[in-house]
């Protein structure tokens, strides 16, 4: 736009906006009656209609067009005025009001004792996070164990399958939490080293792995511990000091050279990563039985796996029936949930020789609490029924395990667990550590007490003859002969008769009541000697 242009513009915006705020002046007689478009003061051109602008009739950039008509109505708000082509175009502007807002009642003063405070629940002792992580760690170290199938589920009526821990190098299941245990440590802790001094699988599975991991360890023990295992600690690669007579005395020497050297005393308790480490048998389980429905786990390993893998099962699957078993003789646990909390102090005295590792143990706060929250049932079950199942682990399964590892399926066989009949059950084997001299005494005894050995004594003439016919009988019964003593001078034996001592070993129980009663009809005077 040129600067004449310019000047015309600002000009007639000037002489508009005068007549607009300047006062109306009044209507003559004549004017009053005239239409509205007719007025005056409604033209914005010249005064005369006649008249023109110094430069001529310009209206909107064009020449020769007449002024404007604006209604007064019309210029109540000249800023939405819209020139175009001389016309006027006005928008309607409607102003739109916010919605009401409606304020609330200010809420009601409360004291701070009024309001309930909901504490933060604890954190977990053991997650199932914990037991993933070990699993991870620990599996380039331990080897996954087998869970197969029983030969003696028929007999039995379920679906029986054994979670064969002891084929572990150690023989046992401590094994996985002391490689988590042990891969834990500090760099700090596992270069000055680790110390123990107790005789149990978990003293033989740190002298492994610690070897393993290029850890210094050293094993503390009496005197009275046996040579062969000492030399199975010294086959590991431990630094084995025999000090003291008892246990007691190694375990304090064992403390003293921890303090004065800065090792790791490590004895079996219910620390965090053992536990998590023995959880992974839980993992294991669910991943090997499918449409699993009950476990059944013996109490090892300060109750720590029955603790870790009842935490596993029971997150895997809620379902799944958790079943803790301990020895008659030594109910810890069973007690501490009749008293609803750890007992400390169990007087009873179990079989050293069977139940070594039990002896030492301990319940636990936290054991405890997991035990209790996550095990559906605890039971205890006889030494006589520990040592039938070891020899059903002889018989059908071709393997020696110890009495803590067939407590398990001695339930079982005691019938103790009816309420498993038809189910697919998975049993843990957790240990086979025994010293040959026991083990063959142990199955002396299972095959007395599965009526497969009979012990009688009977009365015979001094006629030539009579000895020769009781081994006939024997013979005939297809029985074998283990030992037999003949005796002619008895303080109880009548004037001309021999007392004869005869121990057999049968089949099983059928042959064994086919015997008694076929000696008891040829010798009226036989008698039965107890188990």
């Amino acid at each position: 736009m040129n600067f004449a242009a310019q000047l015309f513009y600002s000009s007639h915006l000037s002489e508009r906006l005068e007549r607009l705020y300047s006062p109306r002046p009044a209507l003559k007689d004549s004017e009053e009656n005239d239409p509205f478009w007719q007025r005056e003061e409604l033209y914005l051109g010249p005064s005369q209609p006649g008249s023109s602008y110094k430069y001529g009739p310009v209206s909107n950039g064009t020449v020769g067009r007449r002024p404007t008509l604006i209604e007064p109505e019309r210029l109540k708000d000249f800023g939405v005025e819209e020139l175009l082509n001389g016309d006027v175009k006005v928008h309607e502007t409607k102003v739109a009001m916010a919605p009401e807002v409606v304020l609330m009642d200010p809420p009601k003063t409360r004291r701070v004792s009024e309001f309930r405070m909901i504490p933060r629940p604890p954190a977990q002792y053991l997650r199932f996070e914990d037991i993933s992580a070990a699993a991870f760690r620990i599996q380039s170290g331990i080897q996954k164990t087998p869970c197969t199938y029983s030969r003696l589920s028929k007999q039995y009526g379920m679906e029986i399958y054994l979670k064969k821990e002891h084929l572990h190098y150690t023989g046992s299941v401590k094994e996985r939490g002391v490689l988590y245990l042990l891969t834990s440590l500090t760099q700090e802790q596992q270069r000055m080293g680790v110390i123990v001094a107790t005789d149990c699988n978990f003293s033989m599975a740190v002298a492994h792995h610690a070897v393993d991991l290029k850890i210094p360890v050293f094993v503390i023990m009496p005197s009275s511990c046996s040579s062969p295992r000492l030399r199975i600690y010294r086959d590991y690669g431990a630094m084995v000091i025999s000090y003291g007579s008892t246990g007691r005395d190694s375990q304090n020497h064992a403390c003293h050279l921890a303090r004065e050297n800065g090792y790791l005393y490590l004895e079996e308790d219910e620390n965090a990563a053992y536990l998590a480490g023995l959880g992974t048998v839980g993992m294991e389980i669910y991943e090997q039985v499918p449409k699993l429905e009950a476990v059944v786990i013996p109490a090892a390993g300060q109750y720590g796996l029955l603790a870790g893998t009842a935490a596993a099962i029971k997150h895997l699957d809620s379902r799944i029936l958790v079943i803790g078993v301990e020895p008659e003789d030594f109910p810890l646990l069973l007690q501490s949930l009749k008293t609803n909390g750890p007992i400390k102090d169990m007087h009873s005295n179990p079989n050293k020789k069977l139940y070594g590792d039990l002896m030492e143990q301990s319940l636990g706060v936290n054991t405890f609490q997991l035990a209790k929250k996550l095990v559906d049932k605890v039971i205890t079950v006889s030494e006589e029924d520990s040592l039938v199942a070891m020899l059903r682990f002889q018989e059908f399964e071709r393997s020696t395990v110890d009495t803590e590892g067939a407590m398990g399926l001695a339930a079982i066989l005691a019938g103790q667990l009816p309420e498993l009949k038809g189910k697919k059950v998975a049993v843990v084997v957790s240990s086979a550590n025994m010293e040959l001299e026991v083990v063959r005494q142990c199955m002396d005894r299972a095959l007395v007490l599965d009526n497969r050995i009979s012990k009688f004594s009977v009365q015979l003439g001094e006629w030539p003859g009579d000895m020769a016919k009781l081994l006939d009988v024997l013979t005939r019964e297809d029985v074998r002969l283990l030992d037999v003593c003949h005796r002619r001078h008895s303080d109880k034996s009548e004037l001309f008769k021999a007392k004869v001592e005869c121990v057999v070993e049968t089949r099983d129980k059928m042959q064994s009541a086919h015997l008694r009663k076929t000696l008891s009809e040829r010798y009226p005077s036989i008698c039965w000697l107890d188990r």
